[in-house]
């Protein structure tokens, strides 16, 4: 696992010497004790500069992996078979010798979450690749004839010149969705490579190409499996892919919730190891907190337990060092919480498992059993952003697929945006921040690719969410205290606004050197900050979005030039 920075030109390109600004930015990407080498290929055609993990100077190829490959020992196996040599046990080494056979293909042979670059000597080739649904991110900057690349803007900031100018479109998405949609950034000509997507540096060239798109975005295959032969294959996939996920970590952890989706792992992870430690956060005097219940599901599976009791204000605290490791806003308060607990688990545990992606992939939001499209998002009051309001709606639409279901196209487009752009990314930072290596079983490929082959009613029953989760769950918790509960770690945002965080709240949106304000009619924002702060209304949504973005501006966007939507 490394961090991944550099650039490509035809000529020129910044300094040599930017390359450790970059690296030491992303730090905390890279494994402890695993030493990332300059690569400085000069030549009259083209110049590259690479932070590489593996360098063989035999086949002139370099790169750099961030990331696990899950099937590793697999394609060893495979690779050894037709004649490759293995000197160490790493991860890019088999990485390697794959590109060296598979070429361009090497990523549809890839499992699990994955960034990385390579350069090719031989081809005068660069090529970026990311996994299907974004896990792992990789971003990429052309200026002035270069392309540079790093895993986090951050990355990019360390370059002269790279974040200079605020994208007022991608601000207006934030604004609308309170969170960017790919490839936009809120940085103008910094793009996010797409999930599922490799993209080739060659003579100058910086073409892109996608090898893998979510299968809910086909028509649905014809049916495999009904009833309790469903259920049973699904806890089979699901096993095996909580089998491959652990790969080895011991001991291992699980950010554990009272849901049904950590539920389901938990009870696969305990057939494969005895070494689990379980990870849960909730707030103290909270009656809806799910620590009870999450204490109780890893006390009946024997997981060595911690548990994570927060005060509402802690969230808050340090929050511009946080958006300053997110290199975003933070789209709700539940983020820092996941930092902290990431935090914690670090010291016990490299490695994790998540729920993350079984809401997206099996259906688990209220709104996928109304099959109507996205309900519309809570609208601010109007007048309040200056910004064209075309770019404004915050009514989600998926994406059109032929001969597709209702169900299968919301999927579809949560799967392609929502998951990769907010669930993925925010998840990524927070835990990488600290050190930890997240894993998600159900955004394992091949258990997406079965899941997609169900029918809808084995995802989403009446008003009956993940039905074949719940099915499952049925059966690998028979004798468990509880039943698993969908809940979420909710805060009491308006009451914070109002007391511990008035101060920091009126600071950044009443201060002189606001930003924001640029974005937003002065008298209406000035009205809704008097209505929440006297109790007469609750306008915490847009206050904390505009707050957020606010301190983004001063922590992350400061060398850009100012906005002037006008």
């Amino acid at each position: 696992m490394s961090a991944i920075a550099g650039w490509a030109a035809r000529r020129g390109g910044a300094d040599a010497e930017v390359l450790a600004g970059m690296l030491d930015a992303l730090a905390h990407r890279t494994r402890p004790g695993e030493a990332l080498s300059a690569l400085v290929d000069r030549h009259p055609r083209r110049n590259i500069v690479l932070g590489a993990s593996l360098v063989e100077l035999a086949s002139g190829v370099a790169l750099a992996l961030d990331g696990e490959l899950l099937n590793g020992a697999e394609l060893r196996g495979e690779l050894v078979s037709r004649g490759y040599s293995f000197a160490g046990g790493s991860d890019a080494e088999v990485l390697l010798h794959a590109y060296q056979y598979w070429d361009k293909e090497v990523v549809k042979h890839l499992r699990g979450a994955f960034a990385f670059a390579l350069w090719d000597l031989r081809k005068d080739r660069l090529l970026l690749a990311r996994d299907r649904f974004g896990q792992k991110p990789l971003y990429i900057a052309e200026r002035a004839g270069t392309v540079y690349f790093a895993s986090e803007m951050k990355g990019l900031a360390r370059v002269p010149g790279v974040l200079d100018k605020v994208d007022l479109d991608a601000v207006a998405d934030y604004l609308a969705l309170r969170y960017v949609r790919g490839p936009r950034t809120l940085i103008a000509g910094v793009r996010k490579l797409a999930p599922g997507s490799y993209a080739t540096w060659q003579l100058g060239a910086l073409r892109e190409s996608r090898y893998w798109t979510p299968p809910d975005g086909e028509a649905a295959a014809p049916v495999r499996a009904s009833g309790g032969d469903a259920v049973a294959a699904f806890i089979d996939r699901l096993d095996e892919a909580v089998r491959v996920h652990m790969n080895a970590a011991r001991p291992v952890g699980m950010l554990l919730s009272a849901g049904y989706d950590s539920a389901a792992i938990v009870a696969l992870m305990k057939r494969h190891s005895d070494a689990i430690e379980t990870f849960s956060a909730g707030f103290a005097e909270d009656r809806k907190s799910e620590l009870a219940a999450a204490g109780a599901l890893a006390g009946h599976f024997g997981t060595r337990h911690h548990e994570l009791v927060l005060q509402p204000r802690e969230l808050l605290a340090g929050l511009p060092q946080l958006v300053a490791c997110r290199d975003a806003p933070f789209c709700r308060p539940a983020d820092v919480a996941l930092h902290l607990i990431a935090r914690q688990a670090a010291r016990h545990v490299k490695v994790a498992l998540s729920g993350d992606g079984g809401d997206e992939v099996l259906g688990g939001y209220r709104r996928h059993t109304f099959l109507r499209g996205f309900a519309p998002r809570p609208q601010p009051p109007g007048g309040l952003f200056v910004i064209p309001a075309a770019a404004t709606q915050g009514d989600e639409r998926p994406e059109q697929q032929p001969k597709s279901t209702p169900l299968r196209r919301i999927l579809y487009y949560e799967q392609r945006h929502w998951l990769a752009d907010n669930v993925l990314e925010r998840a990524d930072r927070m835990t990488m921040s600290a050190s930890l290596e997240l894993r998600a079983p159900f955004l394992d490929h091949r258990l997406v690719e079965h899941v997609s082959r169900l029918p809808d009613a084995q995802r989403v029953r009446g008003l009956s969410t993940k039905w074949i989760l719940r099915k499952a769950d049925e059966r690998l918790l028979q004798h468990a205290p509880a039943r698993p509960r969908k809940g979420g770690f909710r805060i009491a945002l308006a009451g914070l606004l109002r007391g511990e965080t008035r101060e920091l709240l009126t600071d950044y949106l009443r201060g002189p050197g606001c930003l924001t304000r640029a974005y937003c009619n002065e008298a209406v924002l000035d009205r809704l900050l008097d209505e929440h702060l006297a109790v007469r209304r609750n306008h915490e949504e847009i206050l904390w979005t505009l707050l957020n973005l606010e301190i983004w501006h001063r922590t992350c966007a400061s060398a850009a030039r100012a906005p002037s939507p006008a």
